[in-house]
């Protein structure tokens, strides 16, 4: 687990440490990427308290995506994890084609009710030594 807030890192999937639907797709992600693309950082971390803006960081009902210098949210941060994964997951890219605000609307019914569906945990999640490496506290 790295603890360098003054280094940037690309690739960064930002989440909600304590939502149970968040912890669930970082453990999907960590399944999927066999090549180990991609960092996770919780949304309370101090790395996301001097990466992101101060909404992105108050505000935890989104999954948040850096990349090459761009910041992805809700659906389309989703849609671009998908797509970098590859393989049948950049059938996701369909979603592309429908409006963003449609997406995202169905995106937040989801993030408000996240918590009553998937539960909350008391506190961020802890990686497993295995995990450290690619964490960013």
């Amino acid at each position: 687990m790295e603890n360098l807030t003054t280094t940037t890192y690309e690739n960064v999937i930002f989440f909600d440490g304590v939502c149970g639907l968040c912890n669930g797709f970082v453990d999907f992600v960590m399944s999927v990427d066999k090549d180990q693309k991609f960092k996770f950082s919780p949304l309370q971390s101090e790395y996301a308290q001097k990466n992101l803006p101060r909404e992105m960081t108050e505000n935890l009902d989104s999954v948040v995506f850096t990349k090459n210098g761009k910041t992805f949210r809700k659906s389309q941060a989703v849609i671009k994890i998908l797509e970098d994964i590859g393989g049948i997951w950049k059938l996701a890219t369909i979603g592309k084609f429908l409006p963003e605000s449609i997406l995202n609307e169905a995106y937040d019914i989801v993030a408000q009710n996240r918590y009553k569906i998937f539960g909350k945990k008391e506190s961020c999640r802890l990686p497993t030594p295995a995990e450290r490496a690619r964490f960013i506290i």
